[in-house]
């Protein structure tokens, strides 16, 4: 075979067949990665903040046709870095499809554009293509364990500005974890007020903006960091009207200012800061803001003196191929599910506990995406009850697991006032714990849980992920469960009264549960092999 040349040559011909292979390998590329870039517009469907997600492609397509002439012009000679990259990407795909952590997947098609670029039209047509493949990071959502920690910490942030600017005003108010107390009335904030779903899309804009700036670099870095305080900022300011104006005209106010302050109107006040910014700088340089923001012009240079060999791009088109055929056969790989007593079995009588079992509303339950659970309320003869919820999925490859409280305990109206990693230790059990006070209405909760995975009681999400990626590299396994004791701290009790009450059932049901969570050491002549759920 013909090796194909890619070079530039006076006909201009080459460029057409640099831009004929670039788009079948970025087909292939599409195809190969499509479980990870569904999942990807699936978060962009169901979350508000990653909306913009969809627009992000459509802006990097512009990027690319307002560099068409550039892209022509600095076509160079393949390189073989190009197919170098493309290995480093699939490997992290790989990765990604075997812990079910789909950012992974997702990072490494923006590397393997990067080394499409590269066995093309080597270092000269990757400057022309670097910023709109950059771009597309954007539309790359946090994973949920670490946009759970994000959101809880700017709820607080968004808490305290909120308090502070209401205090401006005169107005007598107190904070209590992300509950503001004006007294005769309590503003939540919860997890929809954190500010997110304005922060990731102006930080989008931001970067943008920054490029469009024809400024100094560190005033386009200003331009895209100051995204993040002026997203803050009114975020707090946003909740802190709504406070004063619960003050002047009653809690009637609060659902419509709410309404009225978020979405749109905040984002575009947002994007007005930016704009703002971007001309006060342009001003400090002497230029008006139609000299300074504007597409710029890429410069036009040589091209490469090398070799314009093909088979840096002919290699590429193989290895997406092979990674394609390659991951069907890891995606639909059976994996092994340890033989476990179901939850059915679970008795309703622990010690002097007594149970009384409960089901999840079929649609929360459709939601989760569960294989078991349980869920039970103990008590013993003093009436003080302590619900019981676990959680079991028998795999977790394609990405659907223990949702995490942090997420799904404000969604249901409950409030997280105190949040804190601790330690269970007795005599016989001491592993670590998520420990949280709740609060909706008059009702307070004390909350633990943690994560049993194949053995391992862990609290940090972190280490769970990591556990998850090293079991199924090494055994083949991703099971795992959420273990969550509630109970209620009732009229006349301590939070020490509702922990004594906990650590008591704790040190009662963890041994019980063992039939019902596979170990670190199950033998894999008790497992089973299973195929990976769809969907």
């Amino acid at each position: 075979m013909t090796a194909l040349a890619l070079g530039k040559d006076s006909s201009g011909g080459n460029g057409f067949r640099a831009g004929l292979v670039s788009f079948a390998a970025v087909a292939i590329g599409v195809a190969a990665f499509a479980g990870a870039l569904y999942e990807l517009t699936l978060r962009w469907q169901r979350q508000e903040e990653y909306s913009h997600g969809f627009l992000i492609p459509v802006v990097a397509l512009w990027l690319l046709w307002s560099r068409r002439d550039a892209l022509r012009a600095n076509l160079g000679a393949p390189s073989w870095t190009g197919p170098a990259v493309i290995l480093a990407a699939l490997a992290v795909h790989f990765v990604g499809e075997i812990s079910a952590i789909f950012a992974f997947s997702q990072l490494s098609f923006i590397l393997v554009l990067v080394g499409i670029a590269l066995s093309v039209g080597g270092l000269g047509l990757l400057r022309v293509v670097l910023i709109p493949i950059v771009f597309l990071l954007f539309a790359i959502p946090l994973p949920y364990f670490i946009e759970s920690q994000l959101t809880l910490q700017l709820q607080m942030i968004s808490s305290q500005l909120g308090v502070w600017f209401i205090s401006l005003f005169g107005i007598p108010v107190y904070l209590e974890g992300n509950i503001i107390d004006l007294g005769y009335y309590k503003l939540a904030v919860v997890e929809a007020c954190s500010g997110l779903r304005y922060l990731y899309p102006l930080f989008s804009l931001g970067f943008l903006a920054a490029y469009l700036f024809q400024a100094p670099l560190w005033q386009r870095a200003i331009v895209l960091l100051s995204t993040i305080p002026i997203t803050i900022t009114m975020n707090g300011f946003r909740i802190g009207m709504v406070g004063v104006l619960v003050d002047r005209w009653g809690s009637r106010m609060a659902e419509g200012a709410l309404h009225f302050f978020e979405g749109w109107i905040i984002f575009i006040a947002c994007a007005g800061f930016l704009a703002i910014e971007i001309l006060v700088l342009a001003r400090l340089s002497g230029r008006t803001f139609a000299d300074a923001f504007h597409v710029p012009k890429i410069p036009t240079r040589s091209p490469s003196s090398g070799s314009n060999d093909g088979r840096p791009a002919w290699t590429t088109l193989a290895l997406l191929c092979f990674a394609g055929v390659s991951l069907l056969f890891i995606s639909s790989r059976s994996e092994a599910v340890p033989e476990r007593t179901r939850f059915a079995e679970f008795p309703t009588r622990i010690g002097q506990w007594q149970g009384r079992a409960t089901l999840l509303d079929p649609e929360v339950e459709r939601g989760l995406q569960l294989d078991d659970y349980v869920m039970t309320d103990f008590a013993k003869g003093d009436g003080r009850r302590v619900n019981l919820y676990v959680a079991y999925y028998g795999s977790q490859r394609k990405g659907v697991s223990p949702h995490s409280p942090i997420v799904c305990i404000p969604g249901g109206g409950w409030l997280i006032t105190n949040l804190q990693r601790t330690t269970y230790d007795d005599a016989a059990l001491a592993f670590p714990i998520n420990r949280a006070i709740i609060e909706r209405d008059a009702t307070r909760e004390l909350m633990y849980y943690w994560y049993d995975e194949r053995g391992r009681k862990i609290a940090s999400e972190w280490w769970a992920k990591w556990y998850l990626f090293a079991d199924a590299v090494t055994k083949n396994r991703t099971d795992g469960a959420l273990v969550r004791l509630t109970t209620r701290i009732l009229p006349g009790e301590t939070e020490r009264d509702a922990d004594r009450r906990l650590r008591a059932f704790v040190q009662d049901v963890v041994p019980s549960l063992a039939r019902y969570l596979p170990s670190d050491t199950t033998v894999t002549s008790n497992s089973t092999l299973v195929s990976p759920r769809k969907g």
